[in-house]
Order: structure tokens, then C-alpha cells, then sequence
């Protein structure tokens, strides 16, 4: 399907209609026409980014070849991971188990984004309508509905899993369980401002001259995954 800025220039080109590829975008299937009051998908996700969850399944391969499904659900707002779990039977009972570890009680989330994988079922639906959220399904071959999400397992393989093979189901939860940690509270996000999604109490103290390091303080690391990745700090030095 051709995007916006390639109808805008088949317009201009072929026919001399001049018109913006964002005019164009609101009458392309699934945006909204000119003198509606509704909003565009990504608008809404925006306007409601801190009471979003957005939710889907991955697959990892261990080193025997079976295949673990991965479901990951994260905050919009803060691109908080809320929760990562793994299972080699992706069932609707065992995934409705899981939304209930973390929406069953009290939470601020009133939406929840899933695809239309046969394992997000209607009783799955009903749960999460008993939770007290709205579900909002993605439109069919429509990955760009969940942007958010995919970019995050695009992440999960491209800083974690493409580096490490899981020797089973136990592994890749403990694998994925510290990466999650440090993509929560020492992973810099560019689209936070920059900005960590659980960041630390403590401020950064302020040096004399914005390229050194404050008097008094060193730099300490920490590795993440056997040395994959490193979380930095300030440390005073000892007197």
C-alpha cells in the first residue's frame, strides 16, 4: 500500500494536484476524513499514553530448538515494562493468569492494546473487562497499531536475545528478568526526554565545569548479563 508522500507525489507529478501528504492521510482507509471530531489512532495512543498497556507475544529458540513464547506488556507513558513472562503453551487461561498479576487490584490503566492472535480469545477479553479496562484490538496485518510494542521486542532482541542463547524455560525468564531491570530503571530512553522509565531517587550532583566529574566522585559500573551491557554511577572516592 502506498504511504502519504507517495500519493502526494503521484498527485503532483501525474495529475498537478497539489496537496499535502497529510492531507492525503486523512483520506487513506483507517484515518479520518475532513470535518470529523474523531481522532487518528496514534493521537489517541498519545492523548492516553499513561493509561496504555500495551501487550504482545514473541518467540525465543533455545539451544535444543524448542521454542518458548514470551508475552511482554509495557506502559506506554513511562515505557515501563509492567510485566514479561515465559511459557511453551500460550494458552488464553495462562495468559488471562498473567494480566492478572498485575491488573487484578487497584491500577490507573483504562486500555489495554492487543493484536487479534487467536490466543488474546473472548473470555481473555472479558477478564480484561472485569479488571476494569477497555480492550482496543489492532486492525488485521496493522503492526504499526502497536508501534510501541514492537519497538519494544525489536529492543529485547536487538540488546538481549540476539546475543544469548537460552538453555530453557528457567534461563530465559532469568535472562529476561535482568534485562528487564536494567531496561526499567538504568536503560537511557531518547523518546523520555532522555529519560529512564523507573528513574533512581537520587539526583545527580552537579559539577563545577559540565565536562568534568564533581570533586569527590568517581565513576562505577556494574555489569548486566555477564558484561552485555553496564549501568554507570557516581560513587564519592574514599577520603
Amino acid at each position: 500500500m502506498w504511504g502519504e508522500e507517495r500519493i502526494a507525489d503521484e498527485l503532483s507529478l501525474k495529475l498537478g494536484i497539489r496537496v499535502s501528504p497529510r492531507t492525503v492521510g486523512k483520506y487513506l482507509e483507517g484515518g479520518q476524513p475532513r470535518g470529523s471530531s474523531g481522532q487518528r489512532w496514534s493521537t489517541f495512543v498519545r492523548n492516553h499514553a499513561n493509561a496504555v498497556v500495551a501487550c504482545d507475544f514473541f518467540v525465543s529458540v533455545t539451544v535444543n530448538f524448542r521454542i518458548l513464547y514470551v508475552l511482554v506488556a509495557m506502559e506506554v507513558g513511562s515505557r515501563r515494562i509492567l510485566y514479561c513472562n515465559v511459557t511453551q503453551h500460550p494458552t488464553a487461561e495462562w495468559t488471562i493468569q498473567q494480566f492478572r498479576e498485575f491488573l487484578a487490584f487497584d491500577h490507573p490503566y483504562h486500555y489495554v492494546i492487543h493484536d487479534r492472535d487467536a490466543i488474546f480469545s473472548s473470555a481473555l477479553d472479558a477478564a480484561l473487562k472485569g479488571f476494569g479496562v477497555r480492550v482496543l484490538k489492532t486492525p488485521v496485518r496493522a503492526p504499526k497499531a502497536n508501534a510501541f510494542c514492537e519497538r519494544l521486542i525489536g529492543t529485547i532482541r536487538r540488546e538481549c536475545l540476539d546475543f544469548l542463547i537460552p538453555l530453557g524455560e528457567g534461563h530465559l525468564r532469568r535472562i529476561l528478568r535482568e534485562w528487564v531491570g536494567h531496561y526499567n530503571r538504568g536503560r537511557p530512553h531518547s523518546s523520555l526526554g532522555p529519560g529512564i522509565p523507573e528513574p533512581p531517587q537520587a539526583k545527580v550532583p552537579a559539577g563545577v565545569h559540565r565536562h568534568r566529574l564533581p570533586a569527590g566522585d568517581s565513576v562505577k559500573s556494574m555489569p548486566i548479563l555477564g558484561g552485555l551491557h553496564h549501568e554507570y554511577r557516581l560513587e564519592k572516592e574514599a577520603a
